[in-house]
């Protein structure tokens, strides 16, 4: 079994994906989301895909806070913490969008439950 990380995916190639978001799209999707060997790839295609957003002429922060969302509600519990660094690591109003998804998708506290004390 391979131990190290496959290059592909390439990041352009997650970018693009998560650019047109098919239901074939998104099916591919959950399959790197499932797949630990190819976190960072999917990773790397998400900051790509939110740093092409973010120099766009015409912000879309509709459709932003819906990938957001729709990565929130099928990320796996390993991924949730790092979809939330990804959407922090700008300023920009594109990743506000992505993290507004992300938040209002409640992800965050379903895979990390606030203890009962």
């Amino acid at each position: 079994m391979q131990a190290t990380p496959s290059s592909f995916p390439d990041r352009e190639t997650v970018a693009s994906k998560i650019a047109t978001m098919t239901e074939e799209d998104q099916a591919w999707l959950k399959l790197l989301l499932e797949n630990a060997l190819q976190e960072e790839n999917l990773l790397q295609g998400l900051h790509l895909f939110l740093d092409q957003q973010s120099q766009a002429r015409f912000l879309n922060a509709l459709k932003l806070e819906k990938c957001g969302e729709w990565f929130g509600n099928n990320a796996p519990a390993r991924v949730q913490i790092r979809l939330h660094e990804v959407s922090k690591s700008s300023q920009h109003a594109a990743f506000a969008a992505f993290r507004a998804g992300l938040t209002k998708s409640g992800g965050l506290e379903k895979a990390y439950p606030k203890a009962p004390i």
